[in-house]
């Protein structure tokens, strides 16, 4: 039986990743502007202002899901099939298909003709002219069918991982991922998801339409899918995990120095996923359901990056980075000296062996010529270390997320020299934030073993709550990538972050950071050289 099964999944999810691969022309023409012919389309607005290509796609403002948003006072209006030719009604209670916002309910349906006048000539179904921001696109007749032919098939299909009566969502874990951080986040998830189920209303899904019932009212459950062995074999793993549990989408999720497999199949599968705990994600702005708090180290290599070119007199200064092979600061390392070679500024690197004792370090730190910067990537063990080597005459600059951020072991005859790298916000003005999810753990009687993990974590499941919440009865993957984006720079709970928002071909959240350095001899006071940076 599951050799047969087996199959049926890969025939399945082999046509959705070649369809991804090789995009339809319909869906070209939605999403990149591009006409089946190859060219760039293109359309006017009102005062004559031609726009063309990825510019003129219809999805910068109706959305890739087909169902539109709210710009300001401008409502988009949904326009995929259902919606599009769907016959009129006197109120939202007599849809045949969910409310979204910015619908028009009473007015009449579309045909393909008055979908092309709509389209090539900005007229609506009443005959008035549609709003300035709608283009009005130079498609010919074949142009034309291609895209009504693709608006038609976005029409909302059966939602994965969503039943009437409960909602599945999956948390992905590597193999190297810390072990304190993998069972701290999963209590946050376990504990979260009881209180859910504990206040999830008990309610019959309408008759009419069992989507209609808020996913943020339905019991919810958790699957935790583990990742063994080699990355390459990752995404036979993961299809497998969602052949036999379904999941809606991936929630939080722990990784270590590579996440790229789990990336790739959750763009492949269109499944999202939602803030993973990662210090090093993948850079893909422009794919669609991954979506990341920072870039973590790489996002420290750039603010540290602006600091060094920013300082640097009339001859460039040599920048030795140290760090351990295959942890994260070796792609952290080699993304700041990418940045620095931009301005000629000359980098060496110096790894260590993944394990081993404090003499290596020494021995490299002695080779550090007073007029080097010297860029550390080490975790807090190899920081401690330090109290048994003289600090250096040069300039020292480290990454916080290794060591630990204001909780670094630095010593102190270290502090004066060094400055640390700090993507997120500072502790005195976070603490409200992040008081609020530790007085959460502390009401379920949960220590506090990985602080940031567990706030982080706190805040992605009230994240999904509250976009669910708003969410009422289109539920696709699409739809809630899309409403996450609404609604994220409102959000007062942000945790360790001053500030949260995603815009279209934004998936970092949280995009700038400090540069700190202790303020005292010890303790974890950490006072800013600077403003907070967006590099």
């Amino acid at each position: 039986m599951r050799p047969f099964f087996g199959a049926m999944i890969f025939i399945f999810f082999g046509a959705r990743a070649l369809s991804q691969s090789a995009p339809a022309p319909g869906e070209k023409l939605y999403r990149e502007g591009i006409l089946p012919s190859g060219q760039s389309v293109t359309a006017r607005r009102e005062g004559d202002l031609q726009i063309t290509g990825a510019a003129a796609a219809c999805s910068n403002c109706h959305r890739r899901s087909g169902l539109g948003e709210i710009e300001g006072s401008i409502k988009i209006p949904p326009i995929s099939g259902s919606y599009l030719f769907r016959r009129r009604t006197a109120d939202k209670e007599s849809l045949e298909v969910p409310y979204v916002e910015g619908m028009r309910v009473e007015r009449e349906p579309y045909t393909d003709e008055t979908s092309g006048r709509a389209i090539r000539e900005g007229v609506g179904i009443d005959g008035n002219p549609l709003n300035y921001l709608m283009p009005r696109y130079s498609l010919n007749d074949t142009d034309l069918k291609v895209l009504l032919d693709y608006l038609r098939g976005l029409s909302p299909n059966k939602v994965s991982g969503v039943t009437g009566s409960r909602v599945d969502f999956a948390t992905i874990v590597t193999p190297d991922a810390d072990p304190v951080q993998r069972q701290a986040m999963i209590d946050v998830l376990n504990q979260y998801f009881t209180d859910q189920n504990a206040f999830a209303i008990a309610e019959s899904p309408s008759r009419r339409s069992p989507q209609l019932k808020s996913l943020a009212k339905r019991p919810w459950r958790l699957h935790v899918w583990e990742l063994s062995g080699a990355s390459s074999t990752w995404e036979e793993q993961l299809r497998g995990h969602l052949a036999d549990d379904p999941v809606y989408a991936a929630i939080s999720g722990l990784g270590g120095k590579n996440w790229q497999a789990v990336h790739e199949f959750c763009e492949k599968m269109s499944l999202p996923c939602i803030f993973p705990n990662l210090e090093l994600p993948v850079v893909a702005e422009h794919d669609f359901y991954s979506l990341y708090f920072s870039k973590g180290v790489l996002l420290e290599a750039e603010l540290l990056a602006q600091r060094i070119i920013a300082d640097k007199n009339t001859e460039a200064p040599r920048v030795v980075q140290i760090f351990r092979a295959d942890d994260v600061g070796e792609a952290a390392a080699a993304a700041l000296r990418a940045a620095l070679a931009r301005s000629g500024i000359q980098t060496i690197e110096r790894p260590m062996a993944k394990t081993g004792d404090g003499k290596r370090l020494a021995a490299l730190l002695r080779r550090v010529r007073r007029q080097d910067v010297l860029v550390l990537w080490l975790r807090a063990p190899d920081i401690a270390t330090l109290a048994n080597v003289a600090a250096p005459k040069s300039s020292v600059l480290m990454s916080g997320l290794m060591a630990g951020l204001d909780g670094a072991p630095l010593p102190a005859a270290w502090r004066q020299a060094t400055h640390m790298a700090y993507p997120v916000d500072l502790p005195e003005q976070r603490s409200t934030r992040v008081d609020y999810a530790l007085g959460w753990l502390a009401l379920h009687h949960m220590p506090v073993v990985a602080r940031q993990v567990q706030a982080d974590t706190y805040v992605t499941c009230s994240l999904v709550m509250e976009t669910l919440t708003h969410m009422t009865g289109s539920f696709g993957p699409d739809y809630l990538i899309e409403r996450m984006e609404g609604m994220l720079e409102h959000q007062l709970i942000t945790g360790y972050f001053p500030r949260l928002a995603l815009a279209q071909n934004e998936r970092f959240a949280s995009k700038g950071g400090y540069i700190v350095h202790f303020a005292n001899p010890s303790g974890s006071r950490v006072l800013p050289d600077a403003d907070w940076r967006v590099p």
